[in-house]
This record gives C-alpha cells, structure tokens and sequence, in this order.
C-alpha cells in the first residue's frame, strides 16, 4: 500500500479561501486522473449524465465503513480506492461539479469536496463536519447546491429530536475521552434540532411518487432508531421501469442495488422512508 501524504492544498476557487490540509495518497490522484480521461466524453453533458457516468466509474470499488475516521485530527480526506455510504455521494457530487467547471483539477475536486462536507466550508475541527445528514441536506441546500424534494413529492414532517451522537459517544472514537468536543456536539445537535425537524417521504407513499423522483436523485433512507435521521444513502437509479438505487452497499461493494427504492424501504424493519434531493438545477446544462 501506497504511504498516505499530507498536502497543503490553495484552494483556487469556491467559497474557502483559507489553505486547508487535505490528507491523501498518490493513489487517489492516480485515480481522479483515470476519472478525467473516463469522464472528458462527458464534460458538455447534462448534469444527471454527468452524475450517471461518476457513479458508474466506481462500481465494484469495496465499501469500507468509517473511511474519514483515520486520523486524530480533523483533515479533509480523499478516498477514491474505498468507500461508505456517505463519501460515496459527496465523492461523486464534487467529481460532478468538479467535472462541470471551467478548471477540472484536483483542486477544484478539493474545493466542491470541502464546500459540502463542511459547515459553511471550513474545516474547524471534528465538530465542523456534517455529522447528521439532513444536517448535510440542509446546509447544502442553504448554499444553493440542492434542491430538497421531499415535501412537493408528498413528504411529511418527522419532528424527533436527533441526539444519537452524543447519546452514544463509546461508539465515536473522537468523542470518548473528549468532553469538550462532546459539549461541542451537543451544541450543534441543539442548533440542528431547534430548524423543528425534516421532510421525508414515507416508505408507503414511495410506490406513487416514484415516476417523479429525478435520475440520480440523492435519496437518505430515514429511520425509526430514536435520536437518528438517516442510517443510509445513495443515487437514484432507473433500470427500464425500475427505480432502484446505486450506492456503496454494506454488502460488499459499490453496486447497482436489484430491488427498488419501494421494495428496499419495505423490506428495511427501522427504515421509515427517503428524502429526495437533486443538485441545482443551475448546474444542469
């Protein structure tokens, strides 16, 4: 295995402009430059092409959980060989719009990776990061990257309080023995809960609304675990008449799952339902 290298990268555009470190390996950039080649034939494509081809030039990559939890300090991490759930999505949203810019570089990759996986941006710590997705959605959302669809498809409020984190701190290694950073996360949970809840789309209403859930729509998978959002997600994905969805599964690997977004959700004992999202329509060409 490639030793891991620490860059300092000058982010040259977007809306950082302080000079983060980002940890990496030779690997990863050796991959983006395989990616650049892969996805040039789509540059002038549609936005859900574009999206299509990212998600598609990953499958087979192994799912690995916890990937941004390598190292005791808060860094901006690139994983291109292996993924969860979450960096999955974010990796090939910021390859998408790095992918649609004006200077598809590594950098610009670090730009729009930072930009979404951060509060406002910034990397200030473990408390910084988009902890809890709908946390993610609607920072997201608030910069104008996505649009929320949940509510106009049908959706209804869930109004819990989401604590899981801090009520559950042995299973955070950044939190254990850090009460500090602990009390720091108890303050974003009360800031997240005090927006009054989220939309989502319950699992029966899933069936009917289908035809109008976008390609290559963000979809969370919410849940009834109390204290929780979301447990998992992935890309909406139409197979013929079939909406299922492409995601790095817990199974094994980045895959275009067999059963339907409906079919899943029913089948899922503490999976209540999907949030819907889609990138900017102003990024779409």
């Amino acid at each position: 295995m490639k030793t891991a290298i620490l860059a300092i990268i000058l982010l040259v555009a977007g809306p950082v402009s302080a000079q983060p470190t980002a940890l990496y390996t030779q690997a990863d950039r050796e991959i983006f430059q395989e990616y650049l080649t892969t996805i040039e034939a789509y540059r002038e494509a549609s936005m859900p092409a574009i999206l299509e081809n990212t998600a598609l030039f990953f499958l087979g990559k192994p799912y690995v959980a916890h990937t941004l939890e390598g190292s005791s300090e808060e860094l901006l991490t690139v994983n291109l060989r292996e993924f969860d759930c979450t960096t999955f999505v974010e990796t090939v949203l910021a390859l998408s719009l790095t992918t649609a810019s004006e200077v598809p570089s590594f950098e610009t990759f670090l730009v729009h990776l930072q930009s979404m996986r951060y509060r406002n941006g910034a990397v200030n710590g473990y408390a910084s990061r988009l902890h809890y997705a709908t946390d993610w959605i609607y920072e997201n959302t608030q910069r104008r990257l996505m649009c929320n669809l949940s509510a106009s498809l049908g959706g209804v409020k869930e109004e819990k309080p989401l604590n899981f984190i801090t009520e559950h701190r042995e299973a955070y290694s950044r939190l254990k023995e850090d009460d500090a950073m602990l009390d720091s996360i108890a303050i974003m949970e009360e800031m997240v809960n005090r927006r009054g809840g989220f939309y989502y789309l319950p699992k029966e209403r899933i069936k009917k609304a289908a035809n109008h859930i976008p390609h290559m729509a963000i979809i969370l998978f919410t849940t009834a675990i109390e204290g929780l959002d979301v447990t998992h997600m992935g890309f909406a994905f139409r197979k013929g008449e079939q909406l299922t969805f492409l995601h790095a599964s817990s199974t094994g690997e980045v895959k275009v799952d067999e059963r339907s977004i409906e079919e899943y959700t029913r089948n899922q004992r503490n999976t209540t339902g999907i949030i819907v999202a889609e990138i900017n329509p102003a990024y779409s060409k």
